[in-house]
């Protein structure tokens, strides 16, 4: 529901959250409440911007906070009521957040602080209205479930008896509403999201009503169109010969190239289309594995930033959902949801498990730039780590996209170098990206480990997207993904394990960055804590590819970086 609802449009609600989202309260335009929401007897619960316009609405005040707060923090719980029942005294939360709560309304108390901002939580308990500063709904809130239940059980007396899996028959009928009398086109990448919701189609409208075309774009992973054939579905189709690459060669702007090859995509399938059923193209609708994050990313509703365009969410896709031409059974479920419903539809385990993998491929994994360019060193950097005995540089010209304070970001990545224990690195990096607004990401340099001065032995060179550095990244993918298998039992939990090819280099060469995280739905992740011994191990294995220099370890969490880097 938009945020400026009329009241009387909401009664039989047990209650209300009012979400995050990219806006200050102070910015002119920014989303307002109906002036008497609050006075509607109902439990609310406001959450970071929710919060925050809360407070303001009722009396307190709202500034900007001395210090930004991107990724974990450590909650201290002040008073135990019914949202915070069953807690610890302290509790690990997650932040994503410029602006803070400076007093609270009139008959509010405080119920939580954390280190950097002293009213994280407070509440009326009389009248059942609730503020966090934190995301209780990521998974990185480590008992964010646990209040989100204490709210929606508790207070708002609600009943627990809902799940994914009870939606299929519902997600069927919707399908045969939307298709009518007509046929659905699909695009499957081969990925648990496509395959999900291709297999739906198929349940609900029967498998003469369904195909789907797999393409090679030239950007998959190595062997990835054949693991599709294997699939043995007689109603898939795989594309080969598509060069997407070619779009491409002059563009380094990672927006530009998502609207490229989504755009492409729409032209490849409504050639092949034109090509298998002539005239009867009419009569197709095409079917996506579009899930909502895509939507939230790309801005697609009412309030929300922009954090990247997702290939499925291009304009001309856009312009079909507005004709009703698209089919997207998934659209308002997460990642971790897409595996409950696959799991009840009897999906193979390897795709459920299976990382996913961006509708782009390695493009977006490609790091270009236009220029030659040299690293900047930073004496506020410098200040940040030097208690770490590290090397610090900034790479202006490599930019990456980022999401802070639920605004997109694509600011520059800052480069670390020396001895120091990996159990330290997220707290090196966090203290870099919460005071220097300039960088959104940070990367620990694992090999070479020796090197005398960052900002002359690395440089960054001239290089645009081709072939060749398209097909060394994908070894380089395989390398990993076959040492991931290897070592499996001895890593954290990986979600996902992008890997970037990115143009620095020390002797002509170029760098591999690695970017293990875990996650549970991809709205926010922290990267994956690997031993050293095995990075290291990993490092040496990717260095005996010709035209690699270095290795690179991500260490930055979501937020305030996104995943991919473009």
């Amino acid at each position: 529901m938009p945020i400026d609802i009329h009241p009387q449009k909401l009664e039989g609600a047990a209650g209300l959250i009012i979400s995050g989202g990219p806006y200050s309260v102070y910015d002119h335009g920014s989303p307002r409440p109906h002036g008497d929401l609050f006075e509607m007897g109902i439990p609310i619960l406001g959450v970071c911007y929710g919060h925050q316009m809360m407070a303001r609405h009722l009396g307190g005040k709202v500034a900007r906070g001395t210090i930004k707060e991107y990724g974990t923090a450590q909650l201290n719980v002040l008073k135990t009521d019914t949202i915070f029942d069953g807690l610890k005294d302290r509790e690990t939360v997650w932040m994503s957040h410029g602006d803070t709560v400076k007093t609270i309304p009139k008959d509010f108390e405080i119920f939580g602080s954390t280190p950097n901002c002293k009213i994280a939580a407070m509440g009326n308990v009389s009248k059942k209205l609730y503020g966090l500063q934190f995301h209780p709904e990521v998974v990185h809130t480590i008992n964010g479930e646990k209040i989100l239940r204490n709210f929606v059980f508790g207070v708002c007396n609600c009943k627990d008896e809902w799940s994914p899996e009870d939606d299929i028959e519902r997600i069927k009928e919707d399908i045969r509403r939307k298709a009518g009398n007509k046929k659905v086109f699909f695009l499957v990448s081969g990925g648990i999201d496509s395959t999900v919701a291709f297999t739906l189609c198929v349940k609900a409208l029967g498998k003469d009503r369904v195909l789907g075309l797999h393409i090679d774009t030239g950007f998959m992973r190595k062997d990835e169109s054949n693991q599709i054939e294997q699939l043995g579905m007689d109603n898939i189709r795989i594309e080969r010969g598509s060069d997407f690459i070619h779009l491409l060669e002059k563009i380094s702007d990672p927006e530009e190239k998502r609207k490229k090859i989504g755009e492409e995509f729409l032209r490849v399938q409504e050639a092949y289309l034109k090509k298998e059923v002539g005239t009867e193209s009419e009569n197709w609708l095409l079917g996506q594995g579009t899930i909502y994050p895509d939507t939230i990313e790309s801005g697609g509703t009412k309030n929300s930033s922009r954090i990247k365009t997702h290939h499925n969410r291009v304009s001309l896709i856009n312009e079909l959902l507005k004709q009703g031409k698209v089919i997207e059974p998934l659209s308002e479920f997460y990642k971790d949801e897409v595996r409950k419903l696959a799991r009840a539809l009897g999906i193979d385990e390897n795709i459920i498990q299976k990382h996913p993998f961006p509708g782009p491929g390695l493009a977006i994994r490609c790091i270009c730039s236009e220029e030659d360019s040299d690293l900047s060193t930073s004496e506020e950097l410098s200040n940040i780590i030097s208690p770490y005995n590290l090397k610090g540089v900034i790479a202006k010209i490599i930019r990456t996209v980022g999401v802070q304070g639920d605004h997109r970001s694509y600011a520059s990545l800052a480069l670390l170098s020396g001895n120091i224990k990996f159990s330290k690195l997220e707290e090196v990096s966090t203290s870099i990206t919460n005071s220097l607004s300039q960088v959104n990401r940070v990367s620990y340099l694992v090999t070479p480990r020796l090197i005398s001065n960052l900002a002359t032995d690395l440089r960054i060179k001239k290089t645009l997207m081709n072939k060749e550095r398209i097909n060394l990244l994908r070894e380089a993918d395989a390398i990993v993904s076959d040492f991931v298998q290897e070592y499996n039992s001895s890593l954290p939990d990986i979600w996902q394990f992008p890997v970037i090819l990115v143009p620095l280099t020390i002797s002509g060469g170029e760098s591999i960055a690695l970017r293990p995280v875990c996650s549970i739905d991809g709205m926010t992740a922290e990267y994956a804590k690997i031993d050293g011994d095995l990075v290291y191990k990993l490092a040496n294995k990717l260095m005996k590819l010709k035209g690699i220099d270095a290795v690179l370890y991500d260490i930055t969490n979501k937020p305030p970086a996104t995943i991919e880097w473009e």
